[in-house]
């Protein structure tokens, strides 16, 4: 214990650079909060040497074989009366090996090695916890720290594997460091395959990984990993939280993915469900010790209204301790960078967010109904994940904006790095659903899309698998619809309907990529248009696999338009890796011309010029800029390749003059021509 690091207690950040951060109105709660993360950690260092100790207790929790192959079992189960092992190890005797009893709940067995000096429990053998209640019940349990869980074909319930490989992956290559502009590629492993089956980690390491790279990702949001027991639920319900998912292949596999993509210089983050837990008893962690209030609240606290899923006690110290080391324990055993944490709202409200509108009145957002246990968890986790870890990527799952969300712990905040932008994909949704070409509202747009809290980092996206699940429609099949599956072929002229998707649909991922945020994120195959929703085998469609699968076959036949969306999404990454826009301030909206139907802002050293109008082009159109010099176009999404129609001189010098223009200076002899605008303009690098 002597050497474990102590991480002090951080002290308050002055009031003075407080007042300048947070608004008056706020400091009182941003204060009291912090007071209470404070309390919480001084805690921890006070009783369990500190949070570095606190949150390893995956390395005695569960089940482990020490160095000289004794076997060491630990539980915690308050409610149980009596705790047994059983497995393929004594011949699955429900009674031969009892646990100990210890305080504070816990249990705990230790096991000899075998005469011959092996471990008692070999690895892939069976395990059961069994739990006796004070009922008289006798409850068959998966640990709630099992590191692998596998479900025969014959049946629906999962089993423990003991994992302890003889030769495990042994890491080859340094994690890389964290991007200064962030571009996510969110990602499934299962459905990452045109075949319909269930993927593999190798198939993704192989087959996918490389895409990735190639489209110019430099982060992988990697979903459904933790074990789920319901393929569909999209890895939502989890049912063992220390478990890889195993219908992908072995924990060794999925280190040898994260390993691969840090070859590449590619992060990966963890989709972690820590909102919400599956109601699953004996494959899962509900009722693991016969009690309504073992992980999670008891009665009616305990259950989501909606989701028909556990909520966590977030108060119960091993709650904390399990969850906690359930982040380090995917950061230190797999290699992952970080962590996007789903449910964020439904964690920080009493309400969970249920019915609630969230205007952005202070009053929302503050008071009896915010879930204090909840928010001081989080608090924590971004704490004691930012001090051990250098480079790690938090990212919250919030629709409420919440503020303070995105600010450091020490001034009261959350201490995310970034949100999700969730507005931003419903309101395309919306204008696609409800408004014809000539009534879209650039005003309303750029709000939308400028319209986060200052010093908040935002990632960014124009749809991710919400808008890809069945009962939705990505943004290509609103484009383009049924047409995708008749008129996509290259070799044809496009006709009216493809033309326009193809264009909107690069114009609006390239707006949304500049204006919305500071990072940008795109799902799995909607770079390319994927032409069909996502649907997983379940009953209500005969358990078909036909929708819970990427057909990355379409771009790879090069006669069809989807590659010429995917060479799009790829130039438009390389160009941000290039001019930074992402990690450039916010950026300057010169023109929103309703008439005209014209977005024109600056960010960093680039210019982005958008012609939404659905019939005119326009010769000479002014354009205001902030840094006089000579403008070439860089990427154009006009240009053959992309599927346009090539209408534009890219060896055309666009010189500016100085006469004030919306605040700005000019661009002459600027042309935008119909669904093919100008993006983006920038300086020689002699002029930055």
């Amino acid at each position: 214990l002597s050497m474990v690091p102590k991480h002090p207690v951080p002290n308050h950040v002055p009031m003075e650079v407080l007042l300048e951060r947070v608004p008056e109105v706020l400091l009182p709660f941003c204060l009291g909060r912090y007071g209470l993360f404070q309390k919480q950690l001084t805690l921890l260092e006070e009783a369990e040497g500190g949070f570095d100790q606190f949150t390893r207790s995956y390395e005695s929790f569960g089940a482990h074989r020490l160095s000289d192959n004794s076997m060491l079992f630990r539980e915690w189960a308050p409610a149980a009366e009596a705790v047994f092992l059983t497995g393929d190890f004594n011949g699955w005797d429900k009674f031969s090996h009892p646990y100990k009893k210890k305080q504070f709940g816990k249990w705990e067995l230790q096991l000899p090695p075998k005469e011959d000096n092996s471990p008692a429990v070999a690895h892939n053998s069976k395990l059961k916890v069994v739990v006796h209640t004070k009922g008289g019940e006798r409850l068959y349990r998966i640990s709630p720290w099992a590191t692998y869980v596998t479900k025969p074909s014959t049946s629906v319930i999962y089993d423990w594997i003991f994992w302890d490989p003889p030769h495990p992956y042994v890491r080859k290559h340094p994690r890389p460091r964290k991007p200064c502009s962030l571009r996510i590629y969110e990602a499934h492993v299962g459905i990452a395959s045109p075949e319909c089956k269930v993927a593999s980690y190798s198939n993704f390491t192989h087959n996918v990984l490389p895409r990735i790279k190639d489209l110019g990702y430099n982060c992988i949001q990697l979903m459904a990993i933790m074990e789920h027991a319901y393929y569909a639920s999209f890895g939502y319900q989890v049912t063992s939280f220390f478990s890889a998912s195993s219908r992908y292949g072995t924990p060794e596999e999925l280190k040898e993915l994260i390993d691969v993509a840090h070859s590449l210089g590619i992060m990966v983050l963890l989709d972690v469900v820590h909102s919400h837990a599956s109601k699953n008893t004996e494959d899962g962690l509900n009722h693991f010790d016969g009690s309504d209030s073992c992980f999670f609240h008891g009665g009616a606290r305990g259950e989501h209204p909606v989701w028909d899923s556990r909520l966590f006690n977030y108060s119960s110290w091993e709650v904390l301790r399990f969850l906690l080391s359930n982040l380090r324990w995917w950061i230190d055993e797999y290699g992952f960078d970080g962590f996007r944490f789903d449910g964020v709202t439904s964690m920080l409200y009493h309400h969970h967010g249920v019915g609630s509108g969230f205007s952005g009145n202070y009053a929302e957002y503050f008071g009896l109904h915010v879930d204090e246990d909840s928010l001081v968890y989080l608090m924590l986790a971004n704490h004691i994940l930012h001090m051990l870890y250098q480079d790690c990527i938090t990212i919250a799952e919030d629709v409420s904006g919440m503020p303070t969300l995105c600010r450091p712990v020490q001034e009261g905040g959350c201490g995310f790095d970034y949100r999700l932008a969730m507005a931003i994909p419903d309101k395309w949704i919306q204008i696609l659903k409800e408004f014809k070409d000539e009534e879209w509202n650039m005003g309303n747009i750029v709000y939308t899309l400028t319209n986060r809290r200052y010093s908040e980092k935002c990632i960014a996206y124009a749809e991710s698998h919400d808008q890809a699940l069945v009962g939705d429609k990505t943004l290509a099949f609103w484009l383009m619809d049924k047409d995708m599956y008749t008129n996509m072929s290259a070799l044809i002229p496009m006709n009216p309907v493809i033309d326009r998707g193809v264009q909107l649909h690069k114009m609006i991922r390239l707006l949304t990529h500049g204006l919305g945020g500071e990072g940008y994120l795109n799902f799995m195959g909607n770079e390319f248009g994927h032409p069909e929703w996502l649907d997983f085998p379940r009953v209500g469609n005969s358990e078909s696999y036909h929708y819970a699968r990427r057909q990355f076959n379409l771009v790879d036949t090069d006669h069809l338009r989807y590659w010429q969306l995917y060479v799009f999404d790829r130039d438009m990454n390389r160009t941000e890796a290039k001019y930074g826009w992402l990690a450039a301030a916010p950026a300057y909206v010169s023109t929103k011309h309703e008439g005209d139907k014209v977005i024109i802002f600056e960010r960093g050293d680039v210019v982005f010029v958008f012609n939404f109008h659905p019939t005119n082009s326009y010769s000479s159109y002014r354009v205001a800029v902030g840094t006089p010099g000579k403008y070439r176009i860089k990427l154009d999404s006009d240009d053959l390749e992309y599927g346009g129609h090539g209408r534009l001189d890219h060896n055309t010098d666009f010189f500016t003059e100085p006469i004030p223009f919306n605040e700005r200076l000019l661009i002459s002899g600027l042309w935008l021509l119909l669904r093919g605008p100008i993006y983006p303009l920038t300086n020689p690098p002699s002029l930055f």
